[in-house]
Formats: structure tokens, sequence, C-alpha cells
């Protein structure tokens, strides 16, 4: 019987080309996990790891196979970044950010199907479609999603800002964005912006934005408490140029679009959760293989044999199983090539599994740090790269709390925070509030 691979801990059941595609993140593992230290401790993606992930065709992991891709789906993306996660978090991180660009080309192509696009919209959106999907499959070109921006909306999870204004042959956009990794090290930002002359979320639009064009740059080093080798140093656009051919401006083509989402937002979000996760595993391991290995003076015993440390197996343990169930029902839901639940329900879910699975994970990083004790609590090894990154994932996109005040009303009040809006929607809806 092959050796099991990370994947497998949380998917047993994965179909003979989910585990082909597993098989390529395995064989990675120990040259991004011998590096995580050191990346950790500058602060910076090492450069050779786009390379690694190019030549292991995972640039292409969700993209089709018509596009140069290896035909993954959500499976295949949480199995990775769960795997990933288990030797660094910010590898994770980084890739996810990446791999969530298909979205912007899987989504569009799905509305059109749909028949959401008239007739004399479908041209550029599938053009705009498929330039990502070939970009990312075919072409082995690493794309870097950038959305979130620092001003935020009581209603909304991002508020758009930047902007974009038409000029010949093209758009200039403006403005700046906060959070989205691999600033500097993507060959191209796909960057959502909001159309200068239309107001509303009607006006929300995609762009391909090239590393070095004339105006773009990273925003300023990120000094995360964890996920610290992301190259999360967000995006500073001003007059940045984009080609015709290199955007997405129909009116209202970005918000049709991601009505074809299976989950919340644009449906992968749950790959983050499971970053932390796998996070969680990987201190786990240590924290497991370190009291075992070590031994009492008197008896000669494992220190894992101590009623202390079985205490926090026994916890760790349940934790860590609490993690991977909620990671996998909601994966489950989202992915299902049969709905499972209606989406509105999976939406639900979501709300809750977002901050069950990172609450979860720290839970675990904190219990591996208690069985490691004084001598393991250390700032550049597996448990306190550990302690920080899940740190991370109690405030990332939202935390728990509020995922659970959004349930609320959306059970009570049949509302909820939106995924993205702008300015003039923020106001209006602030308005309404009012009223």
């Amino acid at each position: 019987m092959s050796a099991t691979l990370t994947a497998e801990y949380l998917f047993p059941d994965l179909t003979p080309d989910e585990r082909e595609r597993a098989a390529r993140v395995e064989s990675i593992l120990p040259t991004i996990r011998d590096a995580a230290a050191d990346a950790d401790a500058r602060g910076e993606l090492p450069p050779g790891h786009i390379k690694l992930l190019a030549d292991a065709g995972l640039l292409g992991l969700v993209v089709p196979r018509e596009y140069g891709g290896l035909g993954g789906g959500l499976r295949d993306l949480v199995a990775t970044t769960y795997a990933l996660g288990t030797v660094c978090g910010s590898t994770a991180l980084a890739y996810f950010f990446h791999c969530s660009a298909s979205s912007r080309g899987l989504l569009p192509l799905a509305a059109i199907e749909e028949g959401l696009f008239a007739d004399d919209e479908v041209d550029e959106v599938r053009t705009f479609a498929e330039r990502v999907l070939f970009m990312m499959g075919r072409d082995k070109l690493c794309l870097a999603n950038f959305a979130s921006e620092s001003a935020k909306a009581s209603n909304a999870n991002v508020l758009i800002s930047t902007t974009a204004t038409r000029t010949e042959g093209g758009w200039l956009l403006d403005g700046e964005k906060s959070f989205g990794c691999l600033s500097g090290t993507a060959d191209f930002y796909l960057v959502t912006a909001r159309r200068a002359d239309i107001d509303g979320v009607e006006g929300l639009s995609l762009f391909l934005v090239s590393r070095d064009q004339e105006g773009v740059r990273p925003r300023h080093q990120w000094q995360g408490l964890g996920m610290r080798a992301s190259d999360n140093n967000g995006l500073v656009m001003e007059s940045a140029f984009v080609p015709d051919d290199h955007a997405l401006v129909v009116p209202g083509g970005f918000a049709r679009s991601t009505q074809m989402s299976r989950g919340s937002w644009v449906g992968n979000q749950v790959a983050i959760t499971a970053i932390y996760a796998g996070i969680a595993r990987g201190a786990w391991e240590y924290a497991f293989e370190r009291t075992m290995k070590a031994k009492f003076a008197d008896t000669g015993k494992p220190i894992a044999s101590s009623p202390m440390h079985q205490v926090f197996i026994g916890r760790g343990q349940e934790r860590l199983t609490d993690v991977h169930l909620w990671l996998r029902r909601q994966t489950d839901l989202e992915a299902a090539e049969v709905p499972i639940l209606p989406k509105a329900q999976v939406v639900q879910s979501w709300k809750l599994a977002k901050g069950t699975i990172c609450d979860g994970a720290f839970d675990v990083a904190t219990i591996a740090m208690k069985m490691c004790g004084t001598s393991g609590a250390l700032m550049d090894n597996v448990i306190g790269r550990a302690m920080r990154d899940t740190a991370m994932g109690l405030v990332q996109a939202f935390p728990s709390e509020r995922g659970q005040l959004d349930l609320a009303r959306m059970l009570v009040e049949d509302e909820s925070w939106v995924g993205l809006t702008t300015p003039a929607a923020a106001a209006a809806a602030a308005a309404a509030a009012k009223a």
C-alpha cells in the first residue's frame, strides 16, 4: 500500500486524480519546510518558491486542463493549502492568493453559460476570463489577487475605493490595497477597482496589472505577527495604465459573476482556513514527537506518559479532530457535484465554520506549546511560528464573533455583511438603514 499523503489526513477518500495532484504537493514539502524558519526571520517569501511551484505544475492546480492547468477543484485547493500549512503557513497563504485569482476566470465563464451576460457583453467577459486562466495554467505565471483596502464599511468585508478612469486604449488605476500576498513577487496583480464613471457595485471591475508597470509599487514591508513570509506588502497604484484587453469593465459584470459561487463570496475562502488547520497539525505532530522522544531521567519513560501531558494529548486530539471535521464539512458543502444544501445555508455554515476552524487551530497550537514547555517555546521553531501564524487566523477576514453575529442577523433579520462594496453603495445602505 502506498504511503499516506499529508492531504489524506483531511481527505482519506482522494480520487486517483486528486491523489496524483496531492503527490505533486508532497514532493515539494521538504524544500518548503527547510526554508520556513529563515523565511519567517527575513519576512520574505523565498525567491525560489514560485519556480518550485511552477515546475510542479501547481500554479495551474485549479485551472481546467484546456487552459493548461491540472484540472483540480476546491477539494484539491483545500488539500494543498492544508499540506503546505503543515510546513510553512506563509507559503500556503501566498499560494492561496495566487490560486484565488482563478475564480476571476472560472466564475465569469460559468455566468456566461448561465446566460447572465448579454450577447454584446460575452466577448469581453470571455476574453478576460480566459486570459486569467491561460496565464495561470499554460503560461505558468504567478498572479496576486488584490481586493482588500484599509478603509472599512459597516456592512461589508471590503470597501473598494481604488478607482479606474478611462483613458485612450485602457484605464488608469489609482488607489492602495492594504492586504494581498505576493506583492513585488507576482508577475501580475489581479486588482478589483471601481469605475469612476459608475456609482455603486455596478462599477466594480477587474484589472490585470503588470508588476513592472509604471506607477505600481509595494505599499510598505509588512511586519505582521505571523504569516511573515507571504510578501503581504500591499499595493500602491498611481495612474497605473491597464490596456483594455487586460480589463473586465462590463457594468455589473463582477457582481453577476460572483453569483455563480457555490459558497461564500467567491467560493474558495474555505481554503484559507485549511492553512490554519495545516499549521495546527504541523505543530501538533512536532509537539507529540518531541514529548515521545524526551525521557524522564529517573524512569526512562517518555515525558508524554505523564498525566499532565496525557491530558494535553487527549485535549489536543479532540480539538484537532474538531478542526478537521468542520473543514471537511464546509468543503463538502461547497464542492459536492450535487449540491447538499441551498447556497444560503452553505453561506450560513461558512459564518460559523471560519471562526470555529481558526479558533480551534489556535487552541491546538497553544496546547502544543504547553506540551513542549519553556525549552520548546522558541520564536524560531515550529511552535513559535505556529503560535504566531495561527493567531493571524483569529482576525483574518473576520473573527469568530463577527461570523456568529452575522449568522444571527441572517437568521433573525434576513441580512448580513456583503462581500464587496463601494463608498457610494455603503452610503446608500447606511441611509436606508437609518430610514
